[in-house]
């Protein structure tokens, strides 16, 4: 009995050896899903997979996409972070890959396609009403398609014997995704947007595969018939932190700090305006702070120009050369936490994206004035800023008590010394005097003569 269960205690130990060894020797593939609008959830969800795909040393990324397009912006930061990164990057286009996908998985190492998909359509349109954007913003959207078509650089074929060299994806492709002009015959004439179907791609070089299933591109394209396949998971702090670096939502916030910070020093003492203000600053910095784009610097060059503002405001006549440099530390604050540099470093760094930045703040200082302008205007008007001002029937009355104003004449004592300004108590209550003829000791009787501005003024009896 003892030898059996030894026995089987051996067998279950070498069993789960076998497992761990030959779960070591799967191949790990990092899968990230894009499969809504191109905008900043996917593509913080793409930085944070291709993070995690390094740490778990996995051996290729593939992205799992179904998308309609989404922000220029957004997908050529994507498009940079695929072309610079370390590993292989496949793309599954499980349907769609419009517009921004296109541009996304043009820059996959190969790309594969579902039968029945599609990929192309790359016009960039007004995300309003979703009118054609002027020329220069297709001219910019054609260069960079056709710049990351050439990335993936030229390959020798031979044809009837000849050698031959030629784009691995041909630029022109790119270009006729963007540009109705440039045609490419038998596929699009000169008044169409180029869009492929799965066939079309594989015909033209910009499709690697077909496949139903990523299972069935893992196996029958990339040869790894034995493989572990994990999928990166958005967390909800992604989610909140993808809807706070959302470019609009930034420059609404820029709008209440600047709005409260505006209305804060119009009124008296810290209210309501400054909670605004400080929370707003706190949502605009901590995701660029943790994401790495705020540095240290960046946030006490903000809190430096609010506080020289402030110091003009109060303690310096006029607006001057303080006011002027913080605002210019307040704009330069904003502006440098929306890009990745260091100490003023900007090598490398997208052109896209200091355009992003630029338009954010500009934005949101936009937004603020036209805030300010119109709470401006309500304030005392019927609605919910009815009470914030005093209305014209108001006129005339005093936030002061005037009762010390009946007091004229009578008789009371100094409880200070008043030299000249001091404290009396008449009836029992204590109020604030001055001496009409010099130094009146404590305890001695004085009469009220007369009362201005708030005080009493009084004489010995």
């Amino acid at each position: 009995m003892k030898k059996l269960r030894c026995f089987f205690i051996f067998l279950v130990g070498w069993l789960l050896i076998q497992g761990l060894y030959a779960q070591e020797d799967k191949v790990l593939v990092y899968r990230i899903n894009i499969k809504e609008n191109i905008g900043s959830h996917t593509w913080i969800y793409l930085q944070n997979g291709l993070h995690e795909a390094l740490q778990k040393d996995a051996r290729v990324v593939l992205l799992h996409m179904n998308t309609y397009g989404g922000g220029v912006l957004e997908a050529d930061s994507m498009r940079t972070a695929i072309l610079n990164f370390p590993l292989p990057v496949y793309v599954f286009i499980d349907n769609n890959a419009a517009s921004a996908g296109a541009l996304i998985s043009i820059a996959c190492d190969s790309v594969f396609m579902r039968q029945s998909a599609s990929m192309g359509a790359a016009t960039v349109v007004d995300g309003g009403d979703g009118a054609k954007a002027p020329d220069k913003y297709q001219s910019y959207m054609r260069g960079i398609m056709r710049a990351t078509a050439e990335s993936h650089g030229k390959v020798i074929t031979l044809e009837h014997g000849d050698t031959i060299t030629k784009w691995k994806r041909d630029p022109v492709i790119a270009e006729a995704m963007v540009d109705e002009r440039v045609v490419v015959p038998g596929y699009v004439d000169s008044t169409q947007i180029l869009t492929l179907t799965a066939s079309q791609a594989m015909e033209l070089g910009y499709c690697d595969g077909i496949a139903e299933s990523l299972h069935e591109v893992i196996v029958t394209h990339l040869k790894f018939p034995d493989y572990q396949l994990e999928t990166y998971n958005p967390t909800f702090y992604d989610q909140i932190r993808g809807f706070l670096t959302n470019g609009v939502v930034q420059a609404l916030l820029i709008m209440l700090i600047i709005g409260g910070i505006y209305f804060e020093l119009h009124t008296p003492g810290i209210g309501f305006p400054t909670a605004i203000a400080i929370t707003a600053a706190i949502l605009y910095f901590t995701p660029l702070y943790l994401t790495g784009y705020a540095q240290n610097w960046e946030v006490l060059l903000f809190v430096l120009g609010i506080i020289l503002i402030v110091f003009e405001l109060f303690v310096v006549p006029g607006f001057g050369v303080t006011g002027i440099v913080g605002i210019i530390f307040v704009f330069l604050a904003l502006l440098l936490a929306l890009v990745g540099n260091i100490r003023f470093n900007f090598e490398g760094l997208p052109a896209t994206e200091i355009f992003r930045a630029i338009m954010i703040v500009l934005g949101g200082m936009g937004l603020s004035v036209s805030f300010i302008l119109y709470l401006s205007s309500r304030i005392g008007k019927p609605g919910i800023l009815n009470k914030v001002a005093l209305h014209a029937d108001q006129e005339g009355y005093s936030s002061v008590p005037l009762e010390p104003a009946i007091m004229v004449g009578q008789l009371g004592r100094a409880a200070t010394v008043l030299r000249p300004s001091g404290k009396v108590i008449i009836d029992g209550t204590y109020y604030d005097a001055i001496s009409l003829q010099g130094f009146i000791e404590r305890d001695e009787e004085v009469v009220v003569k007369r009362y201005e501005n708030f005080q009493l003024y009084v004489v010995r009896k």
